[in-house]
């Protein structure tokens, strides 16, 4: 009796599995049993239908499934603190008037008397706030686990490219208005007065070295020029931010409005500047470095998961202290030869375990085409964890998870972390060809102890699928009760336009849409 009743058990456990129908809607045939697969007993790892071609450098660890709510028990809790996004927004807002006021209460308005000290008076406005705005920007660009678990790395990533924009305005307004007002209050041409500023006013030549690195960081920020550089080529032209803040910051303190006469505007500003020191210091250099000297982590195993796509097991010491979730990335640097100098973030492809973290790579530039020359026992430092793509964003007791190509990585992780209930998950898995799937193996078996509905959508565009694989009419077939559940997508970026698009035609409500992007940003 004891046997028949698990047997019932099992099958009611089976995952739905959907094959997409050629030039058509994904068929779905309820109650089919997933693929069981092997899953290598020493690489851990999906061999789905290239099971010969895995590769295997050290040994990584047999796959198993955890309870979520024991490992959730055992595994250090993720930072948090009492501030709420609204509070840091109006933070920012009320420093922005803090500035202007005491431009303000330096009797600035009263020197409006003609156009040349109008434009001058725009100069100083533009200057404070300009400064005022990259300070905010090295905030945002420190790598504060606080600001992301405020906001997401999404919300971050789009404010700081169009305040970046907004301060290299300003600035070269303040460069515009400024030598304009003194050309006209002296009667001399605007080159005149230029040369004039640069012979005259001390520290004058290193702002303009400031100002010529704010736009060529600019520049290289547009998308059509940032699509022809590489991550790490971008990136590091990025860290020239920096050096510009530095070399504004003496012409500033020489000849800036506030800093002539006002013992508190001095302090307000220097303490902006410290502030946004330590920020980055303590979350690019000191913590990093903390937590390379505590956990020690090293590359323990790379198995290659499907044609060109690569996972790397990393293992260390006491890694049930690092505070971290599924659906998180870190900013990873490999101390090897030709890697140590870049960095490079990358979701994790298993829940947090406390045993290894691994990382699943697919090879889209020369980093990561890399990956593969890196062997077991490579020293590596990690930043982070960063973003709130997690369960803990769940408003409802049902989700649907959305994943292309390799952007199953963190939903893969995720799953792994979501309650064993019964018709409660509902995977929808993208990919061109069935070499492209990644993790077959481990999600079927996720999937089937949870008694999960899988749904892979595979094929090309107006053959083996639709033209719209992931139309609003074909969610509702997969999905009929779409309305009532979480819905977390990652995926390439036009995937995520396009999904999000139609579940704004079905009506899902924005508040349970969770995104990730999955490219660099």
């Amino acid at each position: 009796m004891a046997r028949r009743r698990e047997r019932k058990t099992d099958r009611r456990r089976q995952p739905v599995v959907t094959r997409s129908a050629p030039g058509g809607t994904p068929a779905i045939r309820h109650g089919e049993p997933a693929a069981s697969g092997q899953t290598g007993a020493s690489a851990g790892v999906a061999a789905g239908p290239r099971d010969g071609q895995l590769h295997i450098v050290g040994s990584a660890p047999a796959f198993a499934a955890r309870s979520s709510v024991k490992l959730r028990r055992s595994l250090a809790a993720p930072r948090s603190w009492g501030l709420r996004s609204t509070d840091l927004c109006l933070i920012v807002f009320a420093g922005a008037l803090l500035v202007v006021g005491m431009w303000v209460r330096h009797g600035q308005l009263a020197n409006l008397t003609n156009a040349g000290a109008a434009l001058s008076a725009a100069g100083q406005l533009t200057a404070l706030l300009g400064t005022y705005s990259a300070l905010v920007q090295v905030v945002l660009m420190s790598r504060s686990p606080w600001v992301d678990q405020l906001y997401g790395i999404d919300r971050i990533a789009g404010w700081h490219r169009w305040l970046g924009f907004a301060t290299v305005y300003m600035i070269c307004a303040h460069v515009v208005f400024t030598t304009a007002g003194y050309a006209v209050s002296n009667g001399q041409s605007f080159v005149s007065e230029t040369t004039t500023f640069l012979r005259t006013y001390p520290f004058v030549l290193m702002a303009y070295v400031a100002t010529a690195i704010f736009v060529l960081v600019a520049v290289v920020s547009v998308r059509a020029a940032r699509r022809r550089l590489s991550h790490g080529t971008w990136h590091f032209i990025h860290l020239y931010i920096y050096l510009a803040i530095v070399l504004s910051f003496p012409h500033q303190l020489a000849v800036g409005t506030d800093f002539e006469r006002d013992p508190v505007a001095v302090g307000f500003w220097v303490a902006l500047y410290v502030v946004a020191a330590l920020l980055v210091l303590s979350f690019r250099v000191v913590i990093p470095a903390r937590m390379a000297r505590r956990h020690r982590l090293r590359i323990s195993a790379i198995t290659e998961e499907a044609p060109g796509v690569l996972s790397v097991y990393i293992t260390g010491r006491e890694l049930n202290a690092l505070p971290m979730r599924a659906g998180q990335f870190f900013k990873f640097r490999f101390l090897a030869r030709g890697f140590w100098w870049r960095v490079h973030p990358f979701s994790l492809s298993a829940a947090p375990n406390g045993e290894y973290i691994r990382i699943t790579v697919k090879a889209v530039g020369d980093f990561t085409s890399a990956i593969r020359q890196l062997v077991p026992g490579t020293r590596v430092i990690v930043e982070g964890p960063y973003g709130i793509f997690t369960a803990i964003r769940r408003r409802l007791p049902r989700v649907v998870l959305i994943a292309g190509g390799i952007g199953i990585t963190p939903l893969r992780a995720l799953l792994e972390e979501l309650p064993l209930q019964r018709n409660a998950i509902v995977l929808i898995y993208r990919a061109r060809a069935w070499e492209d799937v990644v993790f077959q193996a481990e999600l079927d078996q996720l999937m089937r102890e949870r008694g999960g509905v899988i749904h892979y959508v595979v094929g090309r565009r107006g053959h083996e699928v639709p033209l719209e694989p992931l139309a609003p009419r074909v969610l509702r077939v997969l999905v009929p009760d779409i309305l009532d559940r979480d819905v977390f997508i990652c995926g390439p970026p036009e995937m995520l336009l396009g999904v999000g698009e139609s579940l704004d035609a079905i009506g899902v409500p924005a508040r349970q849409i969770h995104r990730e992007r999955f490219a660099f940003l």
